[in-house]
């Protein structure tokens, strides 16, 4: 079994890719061949989101879109993914056949599975591995000259995010598109409100509010709960990847990230500290990890800006998922369909919604084909990193500086050797008692 040290970690990503970005820019028109109309697309991670809506997205935004490599760490989700690709593809009725080109010889599982998958003939690649291993991904796939869908968060800790930035400079040196799986954006509606936020609708913006409130996910991956026999701790916990704070950057992260995208897409910026507070009351059964199930933070934006944000997963709780951004003339309301604003400049969107999971391939595909690069690279590290940064500050009760989480904070969750054995104890976080790294 490889383990992490045996290929190319994010840790020493930094000191080479300015060496590699400097020998290796590729031309615009090198990147895509435009005497073909294929998209070869290799998919690492066949869990869920790569099975049921990676691939098949993409396949529906364009034509011309061919799978022909597929990687993950477990032979079992191995075994299932060509079933249900094909399935998942049939339901959305797109011609099986002209999409799906994957061979044994393109199958490949294990910690290494990921390098292979990249090696293929493939011009992009799309990463729905757990969030911890996306910097990895994110950046042998750019070394090798590849486009990348990159499924949000991009990272659980400082170190990762720090590595997501340089694959992005070491992208947009070599002219490859780099698209985040931050579906929000996409949508018409909200394209159409941050256009009029930042035109001056609201005028000066002077505060807002992010809610996230719903279930606790109780029926993920069912079969997998319980341990079983031949189960390392280390397989254990990535097959529940979704508990695990090393693993999944916690929900604030993992499924947030979202909501506090939208909130820095209305601000222009990103947060300059922030203080929160979170626990773990409802969820606490030992196959639900050492997530929390609740926070709240408190972030400060430039100007002394404050945006309150609520999120849990808790079953019974009331459903919510809104933003709302105030300024010195009105108000805006943000959801997923719906788009209003009040005040001196009312408006309320009346216009159809596409598919922004299919759109953000879409306008991918339309990049690479045109030889414009699209790099969401900073913008995902940055949003993910706001919602890492509320992490940190509930984990340990301190106030946490934007600046120093991330130029002086040494806190990086990815285990010393990746094999499947056992993992270092990683309690639930308790605030006051849990170190600030």
């Amino acid at each position: 079994m490889q383990t992490k040290n045996s290929f190319p970690t994010r840790r020493n990503f930094i000191q080479t890719s300015a060496l590699a970005g400097a020998s290796a820019v590729i031309a615009r028109g090198l990147v895509y061949g435009k005497s073909s109309d294929k998209i070869r697309v290799g998919l690492i991670g066949c869990g869920g989101r790569g099975t049921g809506a990676g691939i098949i997205d993409c396949a529906q935004s364009s034509p011309g879109v061919e799978l022909v490599a597929m990687g993950d760490l477990f032979q079992d989700h191995m075994d299932s993914a060509p079933d249900l690709i094909k399935s998942n593809l049939q339901e959305r009725g797109l011609p099986v056949n002209e999409i799906y080109k994957v061979t044994p010889e393109t199958t490949f599982t294990g910690f290494d599975a990921y390098q292979k998958v990249i090696a293929c003939d493939v011009d992009m690649v799309i990463l729905t591995t757990p969030p911890n291993f996306r910097p990895l991904h994110l950046e042998a796939a750019v070394k090798a000259g590849k486009h990348v869908f990159l499924e949000k968060p991009v990272a659980v800790d400082p170190a990762g995010i720090r590595s997501v930035l340089a694959s992005s400079e070491l992208a947009e040196q070599k002219g490859l598109t780099l698209v985040a799986g931050t579906q929000l954006r996409r949508l018409d509606s909200m394209r159409q409100a941050m256009e009029k936020i930042h035109n001056g609708s609201l005028g000066d913006i002077v505060g807002g509010q992010v809610v996230r409130t719903g279930g606790g996910m109780r029926d993920w991956r069912t079969d997998e709960k319980d341990k079983r026999t031949g189960w390392s701790e280390m397989e254990y916990q990535i097959r529940r990847w979704l508990f695990w704070t090393w693993l999944s950057g916690d929900f604030i992260a993992e499924m947030h990230v979202h909501n506090l995208d939208i909130m820095n897409w209305a601000m222009g910026a990103h947060p300059v500290q922030c203080v929160g507070m979170g626990g773990r009351q409802a969820r606490t059964e030992p196959e639900f990890g050492n997530i929390y199930d609740h926070f709240t933070v408190e972030y400060q934006y430039p100007d002394d800006v404050r945006i309150e944000y609520m999120g849990s997963q808790i079953d019974k709780s009331s459903y919510r998922q809104d933003t709302r951004v105030v300024g010195t003339k009105g108000n805006a309301y943000l959801d997923s369909g719906n788009a209003v604003i009040k005040g001196e400049n009312p408006w309320q969107y009346e216009g159809e919604q596409e598919n922004p999971a299919v759109l953000e391939y879409k306008e991918m595909i339309e990049a690479i084909r045109s030889g414009n690069p699209i790099n969401e690279g900073r913008q995902i590290a940055e949003s993910t990193m706001t919602a890492i940064l509320g992490r940190m500050s509930a984990y340990t009760g301190r106030t946490i500086k934007w600046d120093w989480a991330m130029n002086a904070s040494e806190l990086d969750y990815m285990p010393e050797d990746l094999n499947f054995g056992d993992v270092p104890d990683m309690p639930v976080a308790v605030p006051g008692v849990t170190e600030l790294i």
